[in-house]
This record gives C-alpha cells, sequence and structure tokens, in this order.
C-alpha cells in the first residue's frame, strides 16, 4: 500500500482534490439550502454535515500545499468524512429499499459520499492528530448527533422519516465506528511525512 503514498503527496493529485472538494463543498451546502432556511439560527451550523466535512478537508488539503498539518483539522475531517460518507450511502441504499428505485442524484450521491470517506482514509498517514485533537472531535461528532436526534435537525429524507429511530441507533453506533477507525488510523507512531513533489 505504501506505493501510493508518493501519488497522494503530487502536488497535482492534492491541487484536484482540491478542486473537487471546493466544488462539493459548494454543491453540498447548495443542496441543503431548503432546508436551512427552515432551521433556527442556533442550529444552522448542525444541518449540513457531508459539505462541512468536505470543508475540513479543503483545510486539509491547503494545509498540505503549504507543507504544514493542521491535526485540529485532519482529526475533524476523518472522522467526519468518513461517518457522513458512509451514513450517506447507507442512506441512499435505503432509499433505494423502501422505493424500489432511485434516481440519478441518489446514485450520484452514492458514488460522492464513498469517496468522501476513502479520501479522509487514505491520507490518515499523514495526519498529525493527538489525543486531545481527537478528543474535541467526538465531542463535536456526537454532540451533533443529539442535534440531528433529539432536535430533530437531521437531513431531511422523508420517505425514511418512519425509520429515524433507527437511523438515530445507527448513526450513534456510525458515530463510534468513525472516532474508533481515527484513533486506530490517526493516532499513531509511524507516521508518514508528506514530501509534496
Amino acid at each position: 500500500m505504501r506505493w501510493i503514498y508518493p501519488l497522494l503527496a503530487n502536488r497535482n493529485v492534492l491541487l484536484l482534490l482540491l478542486v473537487i472538494n471546493i466544488a462539493g463543498t459548494i454543491y453540498g451546502y447548495y443542496w441543503y439550502g431548503w432546508q436551512l432556511k427552515e432551521t433556527p439560527a442556533k442550529f444552522l451550523i448542525f444541518v449540513p454535515d457531508s459539505p462541512t466535512a468536505s470543508l475540513f478537508f479543503v483545510f486539509v488539503l491547503i494545509a498540505f500545499l503549504m507543507r504544514k498539518n493542521w491535526p485540529l483539522v485532519e482529526s475533524l475531517a476523518l472522522v467526519t468524512l468518513f461517518k457522513y460518507g458512509i451514513w450517506a450511502v447507507v442512506m441512499n441504499i435505503l432509499v433505494y429499499f423502501v422505493q424500489g428505485e432511485l434516481d440519478f442524484v441518489g446514485y450520484m450521491l452514492i458514488f460522492s459520499h464513498f469517496a468522501m470517506a476513502v479520501q479522509g482514509l487514505l491520507y490518515a498517514p499523514f495526519y498529525r492528530i493527538k489525543w486531545w485533537h481527537l478528543i474535541v472531535t467526538a465531542i463535536w461528532t456526537l454532540h451533533n448527533d443529539v442535534i440531528d436526534y433529539v432536535f430533530f435537525m437531521l437531513p431531511s429524507y422523508h420517505m425514511l422519516d418512519q425509520y429515524t429511530p433507527q437511523i438515530g441507533y445507527f448513526t450513534f453506533w456510525l458515530s463510534m465506528l468513525s472516532i474508533g477507525i481515527a484513533y486506530y488510523l490517526g493516532i499513531r507512531e509511524n507516521r508518514f511525512q508528506l514530501d509534496i513533489k
């Protein structure tokens, strides 16, 4: 697997990912636009989960291009990219089983969110996460779950409303898995230097 690290550290690859993630982040906030209009101001930051995750990664990429590490943002990116990437994949597959079909946007969301999860994991060896970064990230992530499933500020999939309790339970354990993965991949001694070419 180490053969891929020079490719990941290539400046052109980083720039391409930066452009893709900026575009995806902008589209993501646009996609949430109608829901954000109905969201109380105090909850606004907690509703657009996926674009916020990709926004974290935008800052990770900017730091890498400057040959820097911003570990707290790396921790937030790693956990939220995996969590919301996998969450969206599972929700759209569930929509398919409930409705018996999935439109183009649904398939696009599956592909793009799976890619979100993968990119966060691929760059984990370059992160410089410490315990306190992961603790702050865990608080942010679990607090977000409370906002979503106690105050019902979760992303709206009306056709799945009947499954909200089960989705909330799944989401909590997905958060725990994401934090565990970040601990396993992010807090380690054997890290790689991002040698940008």
